[in-house]
């Protein structure tokens, strides 16, 4: 499993300790220093069943600076994809990658319900 986290937030922290204690092994990965790929972004945004708006940390300063929550709508899935891949900050975190499933954003009944599945 991968998870994909900003340390310095809160979600992220309070997401890995969550990780820890159900004994859940995954390879850490940094969002800033390693942003996901566009053709990563596409393989999960298809996988998640999320609509790609869910990706972006619209909540976060980045996305306010740039005006994206009325930007978005009018742009194509590709613009979309590109933009979020410049830029980690952008993205959505934590996300946990699993064989049959992708997470965005730390929901614990979520993820312990998609975790529950792929362990089975």
């Amino acid at each position: 499993m991968l998870f994909i986290e900003y340390p310095e937030r809160t979600t992220c922290q309070k997401a890995r300790k969550w990780l820890e204690a159900q004994n859940i092994a995954f390879a850490l990965r940094h969002i800033r220093d390693d942003p996901p790929t566009a053709a990563e972004l596409r393989d999960w945004h298809g996988r998640s069943c999320l609509p790609l708006k869910k990706f972006f940390n619209t909540s976060g300063l980045k996305c306010k600076e740039l005006g994206l929550k009325d930007k978005l709508p009018g742009m194509s899935e590709e613009e979309q994809l590109a933009l979020l891949s410049s830029d980690g900050m952008l993205v959505k975190r934590p996300i946990l990658v699993g064989d049959s499933f992708v997470l965005a954003g730390f929901r614990e009944t979520e993820w312990a319900a998609a975790l529950a599945v792929e362990n089975n």
